[in-house]
């Protein structure tokens, strides 16, 4: 049975409507209310921020087929520890979601295992190979809220065009994993300087700016939206920003590793620095970092990609790309964004982290709005502590980020009024 909350003396930062005030916030029945419940449980939140529950639009829970590595439901715990009411899990499963039978079977188990919300994407392609188009009518009656070949990059440019095309009759947006599989061929990191220290095959940033170019293009043409992933390179943000002034309906997310490490990381070849788009440089750092700044990058998301330690414990070219992120990604922006470069405020990285994605896929989610459902984070941005991998929800321990010193942290997560997590007491179920 849902209780009802009163979350008392907190500072409320509600990006959607424009409030940032120190108030009280009332739920009742799983939604926000404007009036104080009879019985309300109080929650003392002086001195803490109460927020929209955080959205992440890009992680990977690995079912179906690869629940060796994460569950939706581990997967789910790991969001809610840090502070997430809200996931888009990307189609690169075993199937691949690109059939409105698979995505029915992660609705249900996310349904009967999930302690978040938990999205779909379907697969832009079959089988995400590029070649021919995934059943996009299908898969929006199903209930995705994006189409994304995530993992793999649609290169066939004709193909790409006629799903954007179908894409736009059902109101999907496209999220793309942009790289150009040619110029990127074996590449295991970076191409430059440390590549070459390294003796490593190089992922050109070039890779990546071809594809940001031909989506801007394609965004154009069609005047449908395409949403660029995980951007890592500086030319690349030059271009979306100059597509963005122009009015292109083309947006980007920036994850936490592409602004907190380069590829000079690498130098001790620990595959925990091994992900796709790879670390670049301090100079791409500080370009992304200005994107953030001034709009042109609108989300922030954590590509939450757990693997067995087995799987990593292997050579740097044999290892699979991707880290765990949901535990770290608040901290993460916090510490980069706000305290150490200054670049946003608190409301500017909770817009990106909850009205923001929110708009991008049209849900009803990231707002604080009387009505709305009771998807709420209580966070301190001055918390400081030691992010331990031991301790994490997840199956994997993927992390390049254990023993670091961070500063900020969600405290509490309340997902549909029921708090489902929090830094004292842990997961309640």
């Amino acid at each position: 049975m849902t209780t009802s909350l009163h979350l008392k003396g907190g500072r409320v930062i509600d990006p959607a409507n424009g409030i940032d005030q120190v108030r009280d916030l009332f739920v009742k029945d799983g939604v926000i209310t404007d009036a104080k419940p009879e019985g309300a449980q109080v929650i003392d939140a002086s001195g803490k921020v109460i927020a929209p529950g955080l959205i992440d639009i890009h992680v990977h829970f690995r079912e179906p087929g690869q629940s060796h590595k994460e569950t939706i439901a581990t997967g789910a715990r790991c969001a809610a520890a840090g502070g997430f009411t809200t996931v888009v899990c990307m189609p690169n499963t075993s199937p691949v979601a690109d059939s409105p039978a698979t995505i029915a079977w992660i609705q249900e188990r996310a349904a009967t295992t999930a302690c978040v919300n938990v999205f779909c994407t379907g697969a832009i392609t079959r089988g995400i190979a590029g070649e021919e188009m995934a059943p996009i009518g299908a898969l929006a009656a199903a209930g995705v809220v994006a189409l994304t070949d995530d993992g793999r990059c649609v290169q066939n440019h004709g193909v790409m065009r006629r799903a954007v095309e179908y894409a736009r009759q059902f109101g999907l947006p496209i999220m793309d994993h942009c790289q150009e599989a040619t110029l990127s061929a074996d590449g295991v990191m970076n191409e430059g300087e440390w590549s070459t220290r390294l003796g490593l095959p190089g992922w050109p940033a070039l890779a990546e700016d071809l594809i940001v170019a031909r989506n801007i293009l394609l965004a154009e043409e069609t005047g449908h939206p395409i949403h660029c992933q995980h951007i890592s390179s500086a030319r690349s943000v030059r271009l979306l920003r100059e597509a963005r002034r122009r009015g292109v309906p083309i947006t980007a997310e920036a994850c936490p590793h592409h602004i907190a490490l380069t590829d000079g990381d690498i130098k001790t070849f620990d595959t925990n620095f091994k992900m796709n788009p790879p670390l670049r440089t301090q100079a791409d750092i500080d370009e992304i970092i200005a994107g953030i700044a001034d709009g042109t990058i609108t989300i922030l998301a954590s590509d939450h990609a757990p693997h067995a330690t087995y799987e990593k414990e292997v050579e740097f070219d044999r290892a699979p790309f991707g880290i765990l992120g949901l535990e770290t990604e608040l901290p993460l922006f916090l510490e980069i964004l706000l305290h150490q470069r200054k670049a946003l405020t608190l409301p500017q990285i909770i817009a990106m982290l909850t009205v923001n994605p929110a708009k991008l896929l049209r849900i009803d989610r990231g707002t604080l709005s009387a009505g709305a459902p009771a998807d709420i984070t209580i966070l301190d941005p001055d918390h400081t502590w030691t992010y331990d991998k031991n301790e994490s929800a997840s199956l994997s321990r993927n992390t390049p980020f254990h023993g670091m010193a961070l500063r900020g942290r969600a405290l509490t997560t309340i997902v549909g009024g029921k708090i489902v997590w929090d830094l004292e007491n842990g997961f309640r179920n």
